[in-house]
């Protein structure tokens, strides 16, 4: 998905709403109903898809081949033997 090579301008409308150009839209692969994550940082509002946002935490913070879920279910397990 290539995205647009030109800025665009957006209005801040009503109630603080921001319109997202439907071309702008398309370029990211965001659709009707998405759910969308938006912060703040260094000045700027970044907008990304919530499965964008998931896969970017999980590089950061996770450990390739490795599941923290099955980790602590395996800890829960060895602590309730022990009981």
């Amino acid at each position: 998905m290539p995205e647009p090579l030109t800025p665009v301008s957006i209005r801040l409308g009503a109630q603080g709403r921001l319109v997202v150009p439907a071309d702008l839209c398309e370029a990211l692969g965001f659709k009707p109903g998405d759910s969308l994550v938006a912060r703040a940082q260094d000045g700027r509002l970044i907008v990304e898809s919530r499965e964008s946002a998931v896969r970017r935490l999980k590089e950061r913070f996770g450990t390739p081949g490795r599941s923290l879920v099955d980790e602590l279910i395996a800890e829960r397990r060895l602590e309730a033997k022990r009981e």
